[in-house]
């Protein structure tokens, strides 16, 4: 299978699991300034019309588009790893976290605040709205090791969404101390370290490529 992605963006998630669940893909990297792939200098467009990484093609061929969606079929291709519950109200604990991720904290709250070109009342009013739910979340996560009974493909995106704390200041994470140890956890899971190990050199070496452009 072929992964679309971009370095530290959430597509990291589906590395991780991916990693989690010892399946071999090609990686693809994507430029996010000019939707270019690295590789050959083809359109991303024409891969996906968003334009949004990550996308996920099968080894049947099949494109598939969308955080959620990746990373449970990604869970699905090896259920014996358990990245994801099966079926049931466990599963539906799982998508619930997903949903709550993507729309609450990586759209909600960190995309505005990592946009260079947002205006500075709008960041504070991003702040006042969706603290509450990083607040949430901490309280939640108090005395858990993982969001459900164990690591599932939810933790992969919440440790790739948390990770992005490094660049917003404006946050203060020590208001929230389980989040601060959940984060510190991930970061030592193998999976999450050769991850972020990975990405971070190829982000470095995507801003020097803009840098010289």
């Amino acid at each position: 299978m072929d992964l679309y992605f971009s370095p530290l963006a959430c597509s990291m998630a589906t590395r991780i699991a991916l990693y989690e669940a010892s399946v071999e893909a090609n990686f693809l990297e994507v430029d996010p300034k000019t939707k270019r792939l690295l590789a050959d200098g083809a359109d991303y467009f024409a891969i996906n019309p968003v334009g949004l990484v990550p996308a996920l093609r099968g080894d049947d061929g099949e494109l598939l588009t969308e955080n959620a969606a990746i990373l449970q079929y990604v869970a699905d291709h090896l259920p014996e790893v358990e990245l994801a519950p099966a079926s049931g109200l466990a599963r539906s604990r799982l998508q619930q976290w997903l949903c709550f991720i993507g729309t609450e904290l990586h759209k909600g709250l960190f995309v505005p605040l990592l946009d260079r070109q947002a205006p500075e009342g709008m960041k504070a009013y991003v702040l006042e709205k969706n603290l509450p739910r990083l607040a949430y979340l901490d309280r939640y996560l108090e005395g858990r090791e993982f969001l459900l009974d164990r690591f599932t493909v939810a933790d992969a995106y919440l440790a790739t969404v948390l990770n992005w704390s490094t660049a917003t200041p404006m946050i203060d994470f020590d208001l929230y101390p389980a989040v601060q140890a959940y984060l510190a956890r991930m970061r030592q899971r193998p999976s999450v370290a050769r991850a972020l190990t990975e990405e971070t050199a190829l982000y470095k070496a995507e801003i020097a490529r803009h840098k010289a452009a």
